[in-house]
């Protein structure tokens, strides 16, 4: 019985079997498709490409399409997912030297057909990602051939290039950085000295970090657009935010202005090889101040939340661009170990080989198999001839090796030279004590590796992106003033386009309307051209959440209930959900309303309550003074005025903006 069948035998029920399938599934979604892996940065895809291309890799560009195909013999998908992944490892412009239309990442273009592009690999692909010694390898989907289970990358190539893709229940999103920054922090790894490491962009544009948190969960990014201000009213975009076109820039410029949130007369779309997007503003707009609008209600402006999760030891972890940083540094000094143990062993066979080459043919013991008429003989004559100069030598003398003298031709023998012979010796011998050195001077030697890749491939990549720390722009300051808010009191409508009705105040789209009917409802809904808010509101304006406005109150529980007064702030609220400012229940009624803009003009209000004549009641008529009343939640019942009925109520003195 196969494993497949034993594994549905074990299945108590549906649910179980299908838990197990998305298990199997996620799981295979996290490792094999969407999670770039610590040691060399990749997903499955992308060390697939880059393993065909070193297979084919002749010096010369080869179309995209040849490249699929040797690709799909690695990776069981289709081909336009292969295709995409190469042109996005193309136009990273770092390991895959590109030929043809390979797209536009500022505009969004897409890159021409795979038949029709060529590619190759940089050299610098070619000098820190591959050696085959190094390389752990399994089998293909297949069987048929076999792929590296990582690739040796001596580069910390994850923060280079950075990654993003969405699994099952996770997602990753790291975010590129610049080329020297990463050297210089690994050597500063190496050294065990501090290091920072910050985003850079190959779109440019102004990065405020000050929240980056090392690229962890709960970490944010804000980048905006370099905009310059000219003369003749306009301004000049040259740089984008990471992840957005100028296409995508221009289109949501132009949808700010429809919607009312900015004034502008056109936008100019520029763009070739660098970013060019003209913005012409009407006349008497404030550039500043249309700049700032830009960046409030556009793409010119966007936030990153950054998500550091990476493969490591089979498993997603979470963690920060340091220790991401830390690890290829370290796992490139492991690297440069292994290389420089294999090589080692290599000069050491040569220098052995060569050695025992000059014994062998210097003292003439070919001529001890003359005689010899079986090959054990000729293996024993040699070994004893071999006897005294064995102390020479650096490790023992194998079989293997007397088998390879064995192989030596005549033709070599008499034209050995022997002082070429010393020189080649002492040419290995020097290599060697290199490597020693080199084994002894780890960290030193790695140093000078990440040096020599600076000095080699480190000029023109200068920082792209530049750090500074800004302030949110607040909308409601730089939105575009365009409508009026209307009311028809009697018909209970408001909204920008009742033209001919009361004027409550300048406002723009994005604002909202606060209503409070005369029963004590409340609320908070988004401005329009036409809602209706009820009929005679008691109070209508517009709500901004930053404006810390007093109410203040008196009002009737019920049909007969106590007259009670509450000062209140309105607080947070959800837009279209109706509160209640009172506690009573039907025949509710506010008496008297006011709104201040501080604490101090709302202690100062003073009202005298007017009560209705009944038997015993000598004084009808009290002051009272808002101030005697602490400030509370909206939601407060509020402190009893009177228990006897209420004819009017009248302000006293005249400071505020009472609605009677």
């Amino acid at each position: 019985m196969s494993d497949e069948e034993n594994r549905s035998h074990e299945h108590t029920s549906l649910g179980d079997m299908y838990k197990d399938y998305f298990v199997l599934y996620s799981s295979y979604v996290i490792l094999e498709r969407a999670v770039p892996h610590l040691l060399d940065g990749l997903k499955p895809v992308q060390r697939r490409i880059l393993h065909a291309m070193r297979n084919i890799d002749d010096g010369r560009y080869t179309k995209v399409a040849n490249i699929v195909g040797d690709t799909i013999k690695y990776h069981p998908h289709g081909d336009a997912a292969i295709k995409d992944a190469i042109v996005g490892l193309g136009q990273k412009e770092l390991l895959i030297d590109t030929q043809g239309n390979w797209g536009n990442v500022l505009t969004g273009d897409p890159a021409a057909a795979a038949r029709y592009i060529e590619a190759r690999l940089t050299p610098f692909a070619l000098e820190i990602a591959f050696n085959p010694k190094t390389t752990d390898w399994t089998l293909s989907y297949d069987t048929r051939n076999k792929e590296p289970v990582t690739l040796p990358v001596k580069f910390p190539l994850l923060l280079a290039q950075g990654a993003e893709g969405i699994a099952v229940g996770l997602a990753c999103k790291i975010l590129p950085h610049n080329f020297n920054e990463l050297l210089d922090a690994c050597i500063a790894a190496l050294r065990k000295q501090p290091f920072e490491l910050l985003p850079d962009f190959p779109t440019g544009g102004v990065l405020d970090a000050s929240d980056y948190r090392d690229g962890l969960r709960g970490g944010r990014l804000r980048v905006r657009a370099k905009i310059s201000i000219e003369k003749n009213r306009q301004l000049r975009i040259t740089e984008v935010p990471f992840g957005v076109t100028t296409k995508s820039l221009a289109e949501s410029i132009v949808s700010a202005n429809e919607k009312g949130k900015i004034k502008i007369t056109k936008v100019e779309d520029y763009t070739a090889a660098t970013a060019d997007i003209v913005v012409q503003l009407p006349t008497g707009i404030d550039p500043e101040n249309a700049r700032d609008a830009l960046f409030a209600f556009t793409d010119c402006e966007v936030s990153i939340s950054p998500n550091a999760c990476v493969i490591r030891e089979d498993k997603p972890a979470f963690i920060g661009v340091s220790e991401i940083l830390k690890a290829c540094a370290f796992r490139t000094r492991d690297l440069l170990e292994m290389e420089l143990q294999i090589r080692l062993g290599e000069l050491q066979d040569k220098w052995h080989f060569s050695s025992l080459e000059k014994i062998f043919i210097e003292n003439r013991i070919y001529r001890d198999i003359e005689e010899c008429t079986t090959w054990e003989a000729v293996i024993e004559a040699i070994d004893t001839g071999l006897e005294p100069f064995k102390k020479l030598l650096r490790r023992e003398v194998t079989r293997d090796d007397i088998i390879r003298l064995t192989e030596i031709k005549i033709k070599r023998i008499s034209k050995y030279d022997s002082f070429r012979a010393d020189e080649e010796i002492k040419g290995y011998e020097n290599e060697i004590d290199e490597v020693e050195k080199n084994l002894r001077n780890l960290t030193r030697y790695s140093v000078r590796y990440f040096e020599g890749l600076k000095k080699k491939y480190g000029k023109g990549r200068d920082r792209r992106t530049e750090l500074r720390e800004f302030e949110a722009v607040n909308r409601s300051q730089v939105v575009a003033i365009t409508e009026t808010l209307y009311l028809d009191r009697k018909n209970g409508f408001a909204g920008w386009g009742l033209k001919k009705e009361e004027v409550i105040a300048k406002c723009s789209r994005l604002d909202d309307v606060l209503t409070i009917l005369s029963d004590g409802k409340m609320q908070v809904s988004k401005i329009s051209e036409k809602a209706f808010v009820g009929k005679r509101p008691q109070h209508i304006a517009i709500f901004r959440k930053d404006e810390e406005k007093i109410y203040s109150i008196i009002y009737r529980e019920g049909r007969d209930g106590p007259i009670l007064a509450k000062r209140f702030r309105i607080g947070g609220v959800t837009r279209d959900k109706e509160y209640s400012l009172t506690k009573g229940g039907a025949g509710t009624r506010i008496l008297y309303f006011a709104v201040h803009d501080s604490e101090e003009e709302s202690a100062a209000n003073m009202v005298v309550v007017h009560m209705k004549a009944a038997l015993r009641l000598r004084n009808l008529s009290r002051p009272f003074q808002f101030g005697e009343i602490a400030i509370k939640g909206r939601g407060v019942r509020g402190n009893v005025v009177t228990k006897h009925a209420v004819d009017r109520i009248v302000r006293a003195p005249k400071d505020s903006k009472e609605v009677e």
